[in-house]
């Protein structure tokens, strides 16, 4: 998306590599500072516990996410036998980061529609671009990451869902085979195929109920 929009609306681009920077970010220091309210400061000795994005992008991560529309942040260190529940704070620290993101496209479509509504802005200003790509970035982050595949977030849910010994089998295959499995789904959504439809169909629902109106209009409106 970003090179599209580079050739087509570089201030608009500009609006875009902000909203997925600071999305990153604040998804990546929340869960350093949950990982801290929980016992353990591994993250906040290795410098994560920061809003400074540089400290929380991979550049190797990054350069894809602008050419192809996928990619990574640095993932935050953890130490769970730091944690006072190692089980189930993993999973509040895991969740932490899509949480984040739930909450900044919450703030985000408050200030859009408070915004729009008092006519403080245009709705093709670049200020109402950034909202609304805060809103729609950030819900994709939150579902994207609660899928239960090693190594996103919602796998930390998964393994303690099914820690039981009987499972022992199941929960090998996640680790093992959850990135390969992940890495086909991406290759073949870059190809075109909509695999992930279980990720933008819930992140444009909900887009369109924080915003009161079709997401997919909106974006068309700032595309033209």
């Amino acid at each position: 998306m970003f090179l599209n929009l580079l050739f087509r609306s570089p201030v608009l681009a500009l609006a875009w590599l902000c909203s997925i920077v600071i999305a990153l970010t604040i998804h990546e220091f929340s869960h350093a500072l949950v990982a801290k309210w929980r016992g353990d400061s591994t993250a906040e000795r290795e410098g994560r516990l920061s809003l400074n994005p540089l400290v929380h992008i991979d550049l190797f991560g990054f350069l894809p996410l602008l050419v192809l529309g996928f990619g990574w942040a640095k993932p935050v260190p953890f130490n769970p036998y730091n944690l006072q529940n190692p089980k189930w704070d993993s999973v509040l620290v895991a969740l932490a980061g899509p949480a984040s993101n739930l909450f900044f496209a919450m703030v985000s479509a408050v200030a859009f529609r408070w915004l729009l509504s008092n006519q403080w802005t245009e709705i093709t200003s670049v200020l109402s671009a950034f909202l609304f790509l805060n809103v729609l970035i950030n819900l994709f982050l939150l579902f994207f990451n609660v899928i239960p595949i090693h190594p996103l977030d919602g796998s930390k849910l998964f393994f303690a869902l099914f820690s039981a010994p009987k499972w022992e089998n199941l929960r090998q295959w996640v680790a093992v085979r959850g990135p390969q499995v992940l890495f086909f789904f991406i290759i073949l959504s870059l190809l075109g195929f909509n695999v992930f439809f279980f990720v933008s169909l819930p992140a444009f629902f909900i887009c369109n109920e924080f915003l009161g109106n079709s997401c997919i209009q909106f974006l068309g409106t700032f595309l033209l």
